[in-house]
């Protein structure tokens, strides 16, 4: 029975640093997703928090490192490592929102990935889990703003073989993206200037605070060009 509970506990350590919407009632801007907007959370210089300080609004930052769209466990799951769940309605004027690519990490290892592909967005963008879940999204009025991954041009990392199936993972979001005025596709693939590993970490993977920044001041001008 000790290691049961010892296993919940470890989970909403893991996972319960994403915030509840009790957190801040008044808040109208949502952002789920994964590591890349979870990162940097802990000093609160997450790209959530770029955001709530630029626009001055209070943001909910439901993001859980290492989700995907397809993840079985149903604990671990429904604490949002199963990107889906950790949506909630609301009244949202923008949800703000990435994922896919643990998906394509662990669910193809990058390489042969056509069928992890087509289960997150077909090549026309209209179908998989991603238009599904950002048609849901925009049933509650809520603009929606998806985000594509950074890259490392010039700088050998753990995942550089990741990057074909990347960029067409975000040829056909940009597709998702036109069939709908109020969705957007922002991509990040051109954030990180050849050679610069000072937008990543030390495992040249996930965001520094300086990346999280970069891809928070994106977000901002484009939600001001939309205002």
């Amino acid at each position: 029975m000790i290691r049961p509970i010892l296993a919940l506990v470890a989970l909403f350590l893991l996972f319960g640093c994403s915030e509840s919407l009790t957190d801040a009632p008044q808040a109208r801007i949502l952002v789920l997703g994964d590591s890349m907007l979870a990162s940097n959370r802990g000093s609160d210089r997450a790209v959530a928090d770029v955001i709530e300080g630029a626009l001055g609004e209070e943001v909910i930052d439901r993001s859980v490192v290492a989700a995907r769209y397809f993840h079985g466990l149903p604990i671990s799951g429904a604490a949002g490592l199963r990107l889906t769940e950790q949506y909630r309605p609301g009244p949202w004027k923008w949800v703000i929102l990435n994922g896919g690519g643990n998906d394509l990490l662990f669910g193809c290892g990058c390489g042969p990935c056509a069928g992890v592909l087509n289960r997150l967005v077909t090549p026309d963008g209209r179908g998989g889990a991603i238009p599904s879940f950002v048609a849901r999204i925009r049933e509650s009025g809520a603009r929606v703003i998806y985000l594509g991954y950074l890259r490392n041009p010039d700088v050998m990392t753990p995942i550089k073989h990741c990057g074909p199936a990347g960029n067409e993972l975000d040829r056909r979001l940009t597709a998702m993206a036109r069939f709908d005025a109020g969705v957007t596709f922002l991509p990040m693939s051109d954030l990180v200037p050849r050679g610069d590993t000072s937008f990543h970490q030390f495992d040249l993977i996930h965001p520094s605070v300086k990346g999280s920044q970069a891809i928070g001041r994106r977000v901002v001008a484009r939600i001001r060009q939309a205002q």
